[in-house]
């Protein structure tokens, strides 16, 4: 395959995954295109991933993921008042739905300490989040069965809503 037709392949499921998680983003303030710019970068030395595949996925959710909460903070930073934590409810909180940016620093937190704890649950949360993926779209990313994935992420999503909610800040 040509290096040609690979970066149009590699750009094209990037802009769907990014368009995926930009149609829900409350504040606009960044644009899909911008999302995949950024996102392109960052994958420009990460381990290289046949596009369309669950390791590419997983891997542009996660630079998908990065350039949300790194915007996020940037925005916060020049609030000056952001840094205030809110209760979010996760179980009405669609997938792909970006949350506002003191929301998604402290989902970014959040699913930073449940990755040390539990590594597929984190990934999982990650694909349905930042990559907008359905429960089957997600188990064929990650190589396990749907009911797996079902009862992870209903386990992740009590696990967040503890941490962000009574049992976060």
């Amino acid at each position: 395959m040509s290096t040609e037709s690979l970066t149009t392949r590699v750009y094209r499921e990037l802009r769907r995954i990014a368009a995926r998680v930009m149609a829900t983003e409350r504040s606009q303030t960044l644009q899909p295109t911008a999302v995949v710019h950024e996102a392109w970068l960052r994958l420009a030395g990460a381990e290289r991933t046949e596009p369309g595949s669950g390791a590419f996925v997983a891997t542009a959710a996660r630079a998908i993921r990065r350039v949300l909460v790194d915007h996020a903070r940037r925005r916060q930073r020049e609030c000056r008042g952001g840094g205030r934590w809110q209760r979010v409810p996760l179980d009405r909180v669609e997938p792909a739905a970006v949350p506002d940016t003191t929301t998604l620093v402290a989902l970014d937190e959040a699913l930073g300490t449940l990755a040390a704890e539990d590594p597929l649950k984190a990934r999982i949360v990650e694909l349905r989040f930042f990559a907008g993926l359905d429960l089957d779209e997600t188990a064929d990313a990650l190589g396990v069965s749907r009911s797996t994935v079902s009862r992870e992420w209903r386990f992740a999503r009590a696990w967040l809503r503890n941490a962000i909610g009574e049992g976060g800040r």
